[in-house]
């Protein structure tokens, strides 16, 4: 029988840093699945360089349990690696080693290594597997996967994301939308700088606004308690501009995100934003017609996940878990769970590993979570039989 590690061994070997291809890892899978009589298919992003991944075990009808997962993991550039990130490496102290280990491949090899006892059931409703491409550069793959799911098979009732939340149900996550603000200047000489305006300095004054709109949010009570983080979050991560220290910048740009509440939403902050940059770029046109501020979208809003019409996944999860009093949660990172839940499907965020090994050098999962994760995978094809 082949064990969720083995399997775990084989995914970590493909390199599917989210720059690369997903494909050699996306055969595997689909060489896997139809050795033990799964038909799967492929939702293939644009050009075909990389794939989803969607099998169903178990019978055609509504109800089923979707466990979904992404394949890209992130970039171990620059990061000081005690092993080779892309070999599973045992230490021998309870840990596994390796890029994706917890985030999230430990998930896909629980989930597979059952394949074979889940097709020895009698399941009464079915188990879909959904593995996706390009999460983890703004969840781009899952949309089209989500689109043929709803379109070829009956209702589901219940997806379950396998992100590392250490196997505790996680109900509510926030969204999140990257931007790029480009501001437009008037070049001068700095010794004449009436004459100039400095895209560097509006540039500032917008940065500094971004932090204020935050404080904002929190000092209206506009927060959520089931995140650690209460409040809808804006961060400016990279900035750049100017050409000299002795000319006023007729270039400067940032990048920045939102993290939002499910009750806040991305359009009710970005507005506050929007309000006070097409305020300034007015004032500042007024000396200089020239003057631009520009914001666009890098990538499509990733919807938050709130805690609402999921009582039967959640009561399903604690009995896979074992604790039908289990606590649920909420997290501050975003998934694919929002996407899933705005077509009306009754989502989670449940899976082994901890998100504080995610995205770091030497990532690990602790064999007892892989453990955990194949407990919960058995108990899901038992209770899928009644």
């Amino acid at each position: 029988m082949t064990t969720s590690r083995d399997l775990l061994t084989s995914l970590i070997g493909f390199d599917t840093v989210s720059r690369h291809s997903n494909l050699e890892l996306i055969d595997f899978v689909e060489r896997y699945l139809a050795s033990h009589q799964v038909v799967s298919q492929r939702i293939s992003n644009a050009d075909g360089s990389k794939a989803n991944l969607l099998a169903r075990i178990g019978p055609a009808v509504e109800g089923g349990v979707v466990l979904s997962g992404h394949t890209d993991v992130v970039p171990v550039d620059g990061q000081p690696w005690s092993s080779d990130p892309f070999t599973l490496t045992d230490k021998g102290d309870g840990r596994l080693y390796g890029r994706g280990s917890c985030d999230m491949k430990g998930f896909l090899a629980c989930a597979l290594a059952q394949v074979p006892a889940w097709q020895a059931l009698d399941l009464k409703r079915p188990i879909y597997l959904a593995f996706s491409f390009d999460e983890e550069i703004g969840c781009l793959g899952a949309p089209s996967m989500i689109e043929r799911l709803m379109a070829d098979e009956p209702l589901p009732g219940a997806v379950i994301i396998g992100e590392p939340t250490s196997m505790q149900p996680v109900v509510a996550q926030k969204g999140i939308t990257t931007m790029r603000t480009t501001v437009t200047g008037k070049e001068s000489h700095s010794s004449q700088i009436n004459q100039g305006v400095s895209a560097i300095h509006v540039a500032a004054r917008l940065v500094t606004q971004i932090e204020a709109i935050m404080q904002e949010l929190v000092d209206e009570g506009a927060l959520e308690s089931v995140f650690n983080v209460q409040h809808s979050s804006l961060h400016v991560g990279l900035i750049e501009g100017g050409t000299a220290i002795n000319i006023m910048a007729r270039h400067c740009q940032f990048d920045w995100e939102i993290r939002h509440l499910p009750s806040d939403g991305f359009d009710v902050v970005f507005a506050r934003f929007e309000r006070y940059a097409r305020a300034l770029e007015a004032e500042l046109q007024q000396r200089a017609p020239e003057i631009r501020i520009v914001t666009e979208q890098m990538v499509d809003t990733v919807p938050a996940l709130a805690d609402r019409d999921n009582a039967a996944a959640v009561e399903l999860c604690r009995e896979c878990l074992g604790d039908p009093n289990l606590e649920t949660g909420g997290v501050a990172y975003a998934t694919e769970g929002g996407q899933f839940q705005r077509v009306g499907l009754p989502t989670l965020v449940c899976g082994p590993g901890s998100i504080e090994q995610a995205h770091q050098p030497d990532e690990y999962i602790e064999i007892s979570q892989l453990e955990a994760g194949d407990r919960f995978m058995q108990r899901l094809g038992e209770r899928l039989t009644r």
